[in-house]
């Protein structure tokens, strides 16, 4: 094939392979070894600029130890010289050429006298992106530098425009990247809501329905198990509303008894019943022009319910004893941990009363199912009972590693008891295992069948704090522990247990 031929060959074999991938190192080196197919090219490289200088992306001939070395200054040797400049150098023999580096060492070892080395610019417009260089052989054939110059630039303005393109690309996808996680970082912002933690998938989307809802004046329906935070979000729900500014009166249907239910709720006028002895406005007036939070409804007698379906349905109601009608503007917010569908079922509970509450129904998350918050609320409750306590205990990572472990059947609430337990009852300035309540926790290790390994690292870390207690002095801590100098340089030897000198 003639050298014409074999150049529109080339030609066509590289637009090809620019056109298929943007794995931009890999089309580059496919280029350079079409280049070395068709052109008799020995070694070819292409380097582009990056962090000031200019460095080796792709390459063939080189070794990738030797393409690593590729790195140059602007204006260092020829590579350097052709990216600052932007102009072709042709070196017709490399041995004769104090500027020619061989910085890559690609050609050491062999005989530079018969290598020309040609380097173009890849441009964009008047940008310089890189250089494409080449090592040619003389050959017997007659083919001038000139033409080898005219090919290669076509071949670096190709590149160039793959570069521009992938350049462009990554660009594009940075800032998709970056304008999602500030997207995130806003919804965290956003929705964050005050004295609530967490950060997980789960509570964001918690978060977010409480922005949603909290400027409306639809009936909310808190849900999710005991110790969720149904509380804090109605709160949430409230402060962050139109009525923040108004009362926020909570109620707990399952603990007042059912006698006094309707006064506490209603109120009850003067002499409505003994004991009496004056008016009482109850929950619901106190309420007005704010919210009321009616924690547990599913625990309100089934007698009780009509009234509360009139307030609801009319936002009217009469005390006990009274019968002058009071209106009232008030945002109902009512929880429960129970099973309304189940109650509907066995007709415990009233089907109108479930459907006008549900208007809004909020599902709070168990902490089992948002574990990545464990360490966050822990941090949180750790600070907290820190400064009530006037104490400065930390946490170590294998107590946190514990406490992701447990299933909280008790939720935020039993996370926060454990916490307020632990840096009341810690005995040093970190909380190790030892530490840990022997009930729940040791009852779940018992379940997961891991009470050997929780026992083990309590006893390797009560000996290594007893080491650290004696200078590490084996006899004085086995004292401390009961134990004898035996047996615990048999527990020493066994739990691998080596002191740490300070580097």
């Amino acid at each position: 094939m003639d050298r014409k031929k074999l150049e529109l060959t080339a030609l066509y074999e590289v637009s090809k392979i620019l056109g298929s991938s943007l794995d931009l190192n890999n089309t580059l080196k496919n280029v350079m070894k079409t280049l070395s197919v068709f052109l008799d090219m020995q070694r070819g490289t292409v380097a582009l600029k990056a962090d000031g200088g200019i460095e080796m992306k792709a390459a063939h001939g080189l070794t990738a130890s030797e393409i690593k070395l590729g790195k140059y200054k602007l204006g260092e040797g020829i590579i350097g010289r052709v990216a600052k400049s932007g102009y072709p150098v042709v070196i017709p023999n490399v041995g004769k050429e104090p500027l020619f580096l061989n910085k890559t060492g690609a050609r050491k070892g062999i005989s530079k006298d018969n290598i020309a080395f040609l380097c173009v610019p890849i441009k964009y417009g008047n940008e310089v992106l890189g250089v494409l260089s080449v090592d040619r052989l003389f050959s017997s054939e007659n083919i001038s530098f000139e033409e080898d110059l005219r090919i290669l630039k076509i071949i670096a303005t190709l590149i160039s425009q793959t570069v521009k393109l992938y350049r462009q690309v990554e660009q594009e996808k940075e800032e998709l990247i970056s304008e999602r996680d500030e997207l995130k970082r806003e919804l965290k912002g956003k929705y964050r809501v005050e004295n609530i933690i967490g950060s997980s998938d789960r509570m964001l989307e918690v978060f977010e329905a409480v922005h949603r809802v909290a400027p409306s004046k639809a009936t909310v329906l808190l849900r999710g198990e005991s110790g969720t935070g149904k509380e804090l979000v109605a709160k949430a729900i409230h402060y962050t509303g139109p009525r923040a500014r108004q009362a926020f009166i909570k109620f707990n249907c399952a603990a007042v008894p059912e006698g006094l239910l309707e006064s506490e709720l209603f109120g009850h006028e003067k002499g409505a019943f003994t004991g009496a002895v004056a008016t009482k406005r109850g929950r619901f007036e106190l309420a007005d022009k704010g919210s009321i939070f009616l924690d547990e409804i599913g625990d309100l007698p089934i007698g009780l319910q009509a009234k509360v379906l009139r307030i609801l349905q009319e936002r009217e109601l009469e005390r006990v004893g009274g019968e002058k009608t009071i209106k009232v503007d008030i945002r109902i917010i009512a929880a429960t941990s129970r099973d309304l569908e189940a109650l509907l079922s066995v007709n415990t509970f009233r089907e109108d009363l479930y459907y006008r509450l549900n208007v809004v129904p909020l599902v709070l998350p168990p902490l089992r199912d948002r574990k990545d918050d464990i360490p966050e609320l822990a941090e949180f409750f750790l600070k907290k009972y820190n400064e009530e306590n006037a104490k400065r205990v930390d946490i170590s990572t294998t107590v946190l590693k514990k406490l992701m472990e447990y299933h909280w059947p008790g939720n935020v609430r039993e996370l926060e008891n454990t916490m307020e337990r632990l840096v009341v009852m810690s005995k040093g300035s970190t909380i190790s295992l030892a530490d840990l309540p022997v009930n729940p926790i040791l009852k779940e290790s018992f379940k997961k069948g891991s009470l050997t390994g929780y026992i083990e690292d309590t006893e390797r870390e009560n000996i290594i704090a007893a080491l650290e207690k004696t200078d590490w002095v084996h006899a004085k801590a086995a004292r401390l522990l009961g134990l004898t100098p035996r047996q615990i340089g048999y527990k020493i030897k066994k739990y691998g247990i080596v002191k740490q000198i300070a580097s």
